[in-house]
């Protein structure tokens, strides 16, 4: 894989897991600064495009995710997953930060949070592709949050120029999370992002409402993005 468009040098050992990420529907909100600072651990600060902070809800596919010298798991190593994120640095390095992840896998809800510290939720999920359109849902068990809604598009040929708010929103390469009280970072490694825009038909979205950003329209997105996805390598998450 190429290496030329990454901000900085992925970690000098060996990637943890293979994974493929499908069908993915970014949608963007713009949000107060000041309710999204309380999800912000110790140690990052919240990263903004020109004085703008962001969060994104993204449903997509987890497709084949395996370890590096493993074979993929029928019903297991694939799954929808719908994410909130939004946008952090620390000492300078961008990656982003989860406030939820919406999964249907038990294996992934358990395991993540022990080994990364990830904030995943098992949720009742679909994300299904047809030409021109991804449909996506997630309802949690126990019958709180969901999102559930449908995306158009046209084409998806672009790829972020530099400086752009889609270079902003997609060139990031890691993620940052809070493991065992420390603050940790773990590498991603992938193409960059080919991509397209999009319009979408949100039927629910008390998901998103649960953080309380300060968002008006729960069920407009200020920006709407849409891949067919990359193939990933990931690394264990390390104490910054």
């Amino acid at each position: 894989m190429r290496t030329d468009h990454l901000p900085f040098a992925m970690p000098d050992r060996a990637y943890s897991l293979d994974q493929e990420w499908k069908f993915l529907t970014f949608m963007h909100w713009e949000v107060d600064q000041e309710k999204l600072a309380k999800y912000i651990p110790d140690g990052l600060e919240i990263d903004l495009y020109e004085g703008r902070a962001y969060v994104g809800v993204i449903p997509f596919v987890m497709s084949n995710v395996r370890p590096r010298i493993a074979f993929s798991v029928p019903g297991i190593s694939t799954f929808p997953e719908i994410n909130i994120r939004t946008y952090v640095k620390c000492n300078g390095k961008a990656g982003v930060l989860f406030l939820t992840l919406e999964a249907q896998s038990m294996v992934t809800c358990a395991y993540a949070p022990r080994a990364y510290g990830l904030p995943y939720r098992y949720s009742i999920a679909t994300v299904s592709a047809s030409e021109g359109s991804y449909k996506w849902e997630t309802r949690r068990r126990d019958g709180g949050h969901e999102f559930v809604g449908e995306c158009k598009w046209d084409n998806q040929g672009d790829y972020a120029s530099r400086g752009t708010l889609e270079e902003f929103l997609f060139e990031r390469y890691c993620l940052y999370t809070t493991h065992k009280g420390k603050l940790c970072v773990a590498h991603t490694h992938h193409e960059p992002w080919k991509f397209g825009t999009g319009t979408v038909k949100i039927e629910s979205n008390s998901l998103t409402k649960e953080f309380d950003l300060g968002i008006d329209e729960l069920l407009t997105p200020d920006m709407v993005h849409v891949s067919e996805g990359v193939y990933v390598k990931t690394w264990s998450a390390e104490v910054v």
